[in-house]
């Protein structure tokens, strides 16, 4: 894995990218940035996305009361439900390592703040 020169190396990335590679796995020949999407970049995306988001709740107490998944994920499966709530929601954003380590030191997802970085 290579990382930009700009990356920070701080305990806390260090666990959040031991996290990433356990749960979704990194590429080894690809420079990840602080903008590396780890749905869009990265593949990550149903039950993968979902361990990772309880992985990250449970290592790092994070509050993600105003995550929405949607706005960066594909739904699982092939419930109707699920499509319904879904739809309109066909362009995913990126959900960078950036926002996550702003939300891991912060302690809490603020969508607002986080998409604007």
């Amino acid at each position: 894995m290579h990382l930009a020169p700009d990356f920070p190396d701080d305990a806390t990335m260090r666990q959040l990218m031991q996290l990433l590679h356990e749960e979704i796995g990194l590429p080894e020949r690809k420079t990840l940035r602080l903008s590396s999407a780890i749905n869009l970049d990265l593949g990550c995306d149903g039950a993968d996305a979902r361990h990772l988001l309880l992985a990250l709740e449970e290592q790092f107490d994070i509050d993600f009361a105003d995550f929405d998944s949607y706005r960066y994920f594909q739904p699982e499966g092939h419930d109707p439900a699920l499509k319904r709530r879904a739809k309109g929601r066909d362009d995913k954003l990126p959900l960078t390592i950036g926002m996550l380590y702003q939300a891991i030191r912060h302690g809490r997802w603020d969508t607002e703040e986080l998409e604007g970085l």
